[in-house]
């Protein structure tokens, strides 16, 4: 009796911990957590492209196996077929996966792509980058690039073409080495959710055009493209006033500076004396050749009467502004009598207009990874596809959760064990920045900023160089964009170099501004140093 009572509650207490935990097969359309060998179930793709090697390995300091990118500088294809294709008909379907940039990720990708069905045209050996997808989704990052790919294909009913759809202002990627999870939520209601790490980074509407790019629903009408502009159309604003007469006192040859004749020599200068003489101390050495060094002659010093001096040799009154100068003249501009506005080509239907109330994803019949990265040491891990976002959550606290807090456990004890670890107050402040970088009017400087911040939290020591610099970089992009009409253009480069340069003298920033000097940068700086008298050098002078 007690042998039948222990199976009731024993089937009793797994069915809790079904419910409990949303794990059951049922729950997941798709779950891939690498366990085994992936040999024989994934499928890598035997084109000559890709020679990138796949691993079965364990995440560094886990005994937990993941599928990792064991190669830099190569191209990666590998894809899994679903038992039968997905739909996204039934409602909502959530995509994750998890990825380890154990080696960070300088330039490359490590996203998925939801294949289209076989008939689309592909074959799993022949897998490559022009095999049809549904989706793409996950991280990127190389160049200007830094982003959390959401992309989808959708057929066109009218014209019978698929476009691709790209999520406007997607999150960035997590730039350090921790384990990090994905997750998309398509909802019915037209709804995406981007997660990272279960926190939203971004929601939008796949029929917004604020949204994606392009527009998922087309324009109603488009430019004719046969229409032209009347040659006799005028776009110009303003015009010189044909009636405009040069004033007869109007100069145009008047130099724009003349010599201050009311200046005067200051008292004490020093007429005879040069800006420099031979050196006193200095003897022709002992080796010294003269028919084959040529004829000796001592280095020059900085005369030393001149130190207490105004100054030396012939002076010269200096050049003042000319208040008769006025440069070529011009014609007023006016207001032109002619002027149509800026020509645009009439707006025509367009035939390839439709109208839908939510997209016609085409079904997922396989999960491919097809990548080029110069990074070595990416562990993709526990891909799934889910009905249900507690699902997915489920997942994310049982498979992720423990692996990131004991992976940011030991990051934490080693930056304290360095003693170079960033303050708690620091950690917010740089925290801060990202989210401000984030923003999506600094979107085309994103990388750069990004990149400033990271050098910040690398090297505490050029903390307050790096703080000062991006905020310089953001309120200089801040104030163009808002007053002045035009796309800033921030050199964040320079300013990088400039926070490194205020802590390490000697720098390749000094280098620079040699160069430059060298190159006849500084105006009229470089026309005094031109007129200065040359130090003469010789061999021998060290």
């Amino acid at each position: 009796m007690m042998e039948e009572g222990r199976v009731p509650l024993l089937l009793l207490s797994l069915l809790i911990a079904c419910v409990t935990f949303r794990i059951c097969a049922s729950d997941s359309f798709f779950y891939e957590p690498f366990d085994d060998p992936f040999d024989g179930r994934w499928i890598v793709s035997d084109n000559d492209d890709y020679k990138g090697i796949w691993k079965h390995s364990k995440s560094e300091g886990h005994d937990d196996y993941g599928l990792l990118i064991s190669e830099k500088a190569r191209k990666y294809a590998i894809v899994k077929e679903l038992d039968k294709p997905l739909s996204f008909k039934d409602g909502t379907v959530v995509l994750q996966f998890e990825v380890r940039l154990q080696n960070g990720l300088e330039c490359g990708g490590a996203y998925l792509k939801y294949l289209r069905p076989q008939e689309a045209g592909w074959k799993p050996e022949g897998f490559d980058n022009d095999s049809p997808y549904s989706i793409m989704f996950g991280p990127d990052k190389c160049g200007s690039t830094n982003k959390v790919h959401f992309i989808f294909k959708h057929k066109n009913p009218k014209s019978g073409e698929y476009v691709e759809h790209h999520l406007k202002y997607p999150p960035s990627v997590p730039s350090d080495k921790l384990s990090h999870v994905y997750t998309a939520i398509l909802k019915p209601d037209n709804e995406l959710q981007i997660l990272i790490d279960g926190e939203e980074k971004k929601k939008a509407n796949f029929l917004s055009a604020e949204d994606f790019e392009p527009a998922l629903i087309p324009a109603k009408t488009i430019p004719d493209p046969d229409d032209k502009k009347p040659e006799d159309w005028d776009e110009r604003a303003k015009i010189p006033d044909p009636n405009a007469v040069k004033p007869d006192d109007w100069d145009e040859i008047a130099p724009m500076e003349i010599e201050d004749e009311e200046a005067v020599k200051p008292e004490g200068w020093l007429d005879d004396e040069p800006d420099e003489i031979d050196d006193p101390d200095a003897s022709k050495p002992e080796d010294w050749d003269d028919e084959e060094d040529g004829e000796w002659e001592a280095p020059k010093i900085d005369n030393p009467k001149c130190e207490t001096a105004p100054g030396c040799g012939e002076w010269k009154r200096p050049m003042k502004k000319n208040p008769a100068y006025k440069g070529k003249w011009h014609a007023p501009l006016i207001d032109n009598p002619n002027y149509k506005g800026i020509w645009k080509p009439q707006q025509i239907p367009n035939p390839d207009y439709f109208e839908l109330d939510k997209p016609d994803f085409e079904p997922i019949a396989a999960i491919g990874i097809e990548i080029w990265t110069m990074q070595d040491g990416i562990l993709f891990d526990n891909i799934l596809i889910a009905g249900d976002e507690k699902v997915a959550e489920s997942y994310r606290e049982t498979t992720w959760k423990p692996k990131f807090e004991v992976e940011k456990e030991k990051q934490s004890a080693e930056e304290a064990a360095a003693g170079d670890g960033l303050s708690g107050f620091q950690k917010k402040v740089f925290d801060l920045l990202y989210k401000i970088g984030d923003i999506p009017f600094l979107d085309a400087y994103k990388l750069k900023i990004f990149d400033l911040i990271e050098k910040g939290e690398k090297q505490p020591n050029l903390t307050i160089g790096i703080l000062v610099s991006i905020v310089v970089v953001i309120f200089t992009i801040f104030f163009r964009i808002l007053f002045g009409g035009k796309k800033a253009t921030v050199n964040v480069t320079q300013s990088r170099v400039a926070a490194e340069t205020s802590d390490n003298p000697g720098s390749s920033g000094e280098k620079e501004d040699e160069n430059e000097k060298e190159d006849g940068g500084g105006g009229a700086d470089t026309d005094s140093a031109a007129a200065a008298p040359r130090r003469r050098t010789t061999r021998r002078e060290t």
